[in-house]
């Protein structure tokens, strides 16, 4: 489920954050699915409860995901702006990477308005 390096210069509970964050984006995981549970998720990928804990109340601190008393966590309902704003800032790093390289501003407005999604 998870890809963690435990020889990355990230903090692993930063990884985990990160993937659970992907599996939402990428629709894998969605509004109220339940997550794994801290001490199954730790035992699978044999690292600390606590690092655990820590992602998922940093995930929790954000909205992404709401944990309820003796049932678990569960991916948010109201993610839609975390997923927004995570696909932005892939997007801006990716416009600001081709106007390094020298396309041209009116080049990705015509690629942005030839990929429009259609109703």
């Amino acid at each position: 489920m998870f890809n963690i390096d435990l020889q990355s210069r990230v903090p692993i509970y930063e990884q985990l954050r990160k993937g659970i964050a992907e599996l939402i984006i990428k629709g894998v995981l969605k509004e109220n699915d339940q997550l794994p549970s801290i001490r199954s998720l730790a035992k699978e990928l044999g690292i600390n409860p606590n690092t655990i804990a820590k992602a998922y109340q940093s995930l929790e601190h954000d909205g992404i995901i709401y944990s309820t008393m003796g049932r678990g966590s569960f991916v948010s309902p109201s993610n839609r702006q975390f997923i927004k704003d995570y696909i932005l800032s892939d997007f801006d790093v990716c416009v600001n990477e081709a106007l390094k390289t020298g396309i041209t501003k009116g080049e990705l407005i015509e690629r942005i308005e030839n990929n429009e999604v259609k109703p």
